[in-house]
């Protein structure tokens, strides 16, 4: 299994301290403050790149796997032979050294095209690429409501730079039997999704049955990327978009929303809840 991590020079922080006046009632004072950093991050295919995005430096070879994964340039961490996380003047860029076949599939699909902060569709060059068929997901996980819960509260827990910045998505991997497997954060939720298939990609050991959960609303892109995944639950805080409910029901995916304390909203694969309490 391919593990890849930053390298130790790449001198880049996830955030910087910047200086705002800040107004209250009391007054006004310069007071600092944490903010995540954004960079341009290339994600370069045999030398030739694939996609530009903005994202947080941070866990970029996890970033580059995981995106390669996620759009179906690759099948498997198995294709790719080696990454390097290079940073230069005008940003960074993950290099990832595919075998023959990938580098030919890849090479099919170019994209050139510089996007916004987590935009998961920059470059997208035909309307059947964009609304692309997700896999069906397998079956056989269920979650009680206070599974969807415990994964809800236990977040916040685990995004050390939203507790920093509060400025930045997360997304994380949570079974059941484990709770959560993995998080990671990007100022952008597509680069926070794909950041974390690349870390669940380089673990050690297969990551058992579970669901995405996430800190964003979602988007179709957003089911696109966890059914190429495996994951056969989206738990979500926020709600989803009319096509996202249409394609995670193509995929056999459970979506839910708006989770949050007080209770959430199962819009596609109800089958998948229990009413039962977990013993």
């Amino acid at each position: 299994m391919l593990r890849s991590p930053d390298p130790p020079n790449l001198d880049i922080s996830a955030s910087v301290r910047a200086q705002p006046l800040r107004f209250r009632s009391e007054g006004a004072a310069l007071t600092p403050r944490e903010v995540p950093e954004e960079t341009a991050v290339a994600i370069v295919h045999d030398a030739s790149t694939t996609a530009v995005m903005m994202a947080t430096p941070s866990d970029l070879a996890e970033f580059g796997l995981g995106f390669s994964l996620t759009e179906g340039i690759i099948d498997s961490p198995a294709e790719v032979r080696d990454i390097d996380v290079i940073a230069g003047e005008n940003g960074v860029e993950v290099r990832l050294w595919l075998s023959p076949r990938s580098s030919a599939a890849a090479a099919a699909r170019r994209r050139r095209q510089a996007g916004p902060t987590g935009c998961g569709l920059c470059g997208v060059d035909s309307l059947a690429q964009a609304l692309r068929a997700p896999p069906v997901v397998a079956g056989g996980l269920t979650l009680c409501p206070a599974d969807i819960h415990a994964a809800i509260e236990a977040l916040p827990q685990l995004q050390a730079l939203g507790d920093l910045t509060r400025a930045v998505h997360a997304a994380g991997w949570w079974s059941p039997d484990a709770g959560y497997l993995a998080v990671r954060e990007d100022v952008g939720r597509h680069n926070a999704l794909d950041k974390l298939a690349g870390a669940l990609a380089m673990a050690p050991e297969p990551a058992s049955a579970g669901a995405v959960v996430l800190t964003s609303r979602v988007s179709v892109e957003m089911v696109q990327k966890a059914a190429m995944i495996g994951a056969q639950m989206i738990i979500a805080v926020s709600a989803p978009t009319a096509l996202a409910i249409r394609t995670a029901r193509s995929a056999g995916m459970t979506l839910v929303g708006i989770a949050r304390r007080d209770g959430f909203e199962v819009f596609t694969g109800p089958e998948r809840l229990s009413e039962m309490a977990r013993t």
